[in-house]
């Protein structure tokens, strides 16, 4: 006999975590499926407490699954694909993670419940596994995933492609500043040395940067490395990525197109999960861990319990005061004609379209801004290290 923790939610959808005894894991959970619970996972109690593993690439791990759909449906056992496709992939720890999920389903786990003990899948994909179970249609709610994963990760290429230029610029920028620092002015400071004339403040000013630069750069540049990792160390830990959400939320502009992007993927996944078959406040509780905003993920997991009242989800989404209006009005709309999956999945569809359409608004801001910035750094420098020439031709006339 092993001991699991077993994740399930009653009728009344509240999730809790108990500690039982059973002899394998599906044991376990058909004994509370049974009794009309829903089981999110079960997990042997000796096997929680490793650390944490290594994420999937979201490429691969689509192509992984696009085979073992075109596999099973072609008729071959969930067992057989998995033992195939594990040996064909290259990404060793894949593989392992895949030859684990096979010999955990031989021993009587769930195919969820196998993925799930990996901890290093997306949530999405174990409880888009849990429903296909549950429906006994695995292949249609793979199908879903796979749809949903392919139009998410083409969008976040379309954003990644239009910060390109301006990140190329940002760069630019510091790197065309170090060098007139660090090279350009100490050669004007021995100049100055020989003529020994007066120099102007901001010439001096410049110079004397330029020789802290040169003699202190060294150790700088260390220092400066390790507080950038330390700083990216605190955004990962949850009061560092809580602050980071609230400072992303707060800033003009880029604040608004942020909760616009983070309410678009949220209503895509609570509709992929809903048009699978889940229950709506799993589906909440899911989405909302889902998304990467803590200030959006901690006003769903509060609209859960107004849910859990028998409120309506836009009565719910409304009372939190972070969904755009807009979005409200039409999860209302599908809320009233039944069609609450295909409503969220438009609002997804519109949000999306939004901030693509947003942030080419702002890039096309910001790119000319760093050009002026950039200009006006190189012309100050220029202006600081030729204005004393300038002074020596003017008192020489």
């Amino acid at each position: 006999m092993t001991e699991f923790v077993i994740k399930l939610a009653d009728d009344r959808g509240r999730v809790q975590e108990q500690t039982h005894v059973a002899s394998t894991a599906e044991e376990l959970r058909a004994r509370f499926t049974q009794n009309g619970y829903l089981v999110y996972s079960v997990k042997a109690k000796s096997s929680m407490g490793g650390g944490a593993k290594k994420r999937v690439k979201l490429a691969p791990f689509l192509v992984f699954n696009q085979q073992f759909l075109t596999l099973i449906r072609a008729g071959l056992p969930i067992l057989s694909s998995l033992d195939l496709l594990a040996k064909r992939q290259k990404d060793l720890t894949f593989r392992s993670q895949l030859e684990d999920v096979t010999g955990r389903i031989k021993t009587g786990e769930s195919i969820s419940a196998a993925f799930e003990a990996q901890g290093s899948f997306p949530l999405v994909y174990t409880t888009t596994l849990l429903a296909g179970e549950r429906s006994g249609n695995l292949e249609e709610v793979l199908q879903r995933f796979l749809e949903f994963q392919r139009v998410s990760l083409t969008f976040r290429k379309k954003l990644v492609a239009s910060l390109i230029y301006p990140v190329i610029l940002i760069v630019m920028v510091i790197g065309l500043f170090i060098f007139l620092i660090t090279f350009v002015v100490p050669r004007f400071a021995q100049l100055y040395d020989q003529l020994g004339t007066k120099l102007p403040a901001l010439t001096l000013l410049l110079l004397q940067v330029g020789k802290d630069a040169q003699n202190y750069g060294l150790y700088i540049a260390p220092v400066v490395v390790l507080l950038i990792y330390l700083l990216i160390r605190w955004t990962k830990t949850e009061a560092g990525s809580t602050m980071v959400d609230k400072i992303r939320v707060g800033m003009p502009l880029v604040g608004s197109v942020w909760v616009r992007y983070q309410v678009g993927l949220f209503s895509r996944t609570l509709s992929t999960l809903l048009t699978g078959g889940l229950p709506l406040v799993p589906s909440l509780e899911t989405a909302a861990r889902s998304i990467d905003s803590k200030q959006i993920a901690k006003a769903v997991f509060s609209s859960v319990e107004t849910v859990r009242e028998g409120k309506g989800l836009s009565v719910s989404l409304e009372r939190t005061k972070v969904f755009p209006e807009l979005s409200i009005e039409m999860i209302e709309v599908g809320e009233s004609t039944g069609a609450l999956p295909q409503m969220l999945n438009s609002v997804a569809e519109f949000f999306e379209e939004d901030v693509q359409t947003s942030l080419a608004a702002i890039m096309s801001l910001i790119e000319p801004a760093i050009m002026v910035v950039m200009g006006l750094v190189v012309v100050t420098i220029l202006i600081a290290l030729y204005l004393p020439i300038f002074s020596l031709n003017g008192t020489g006339s």
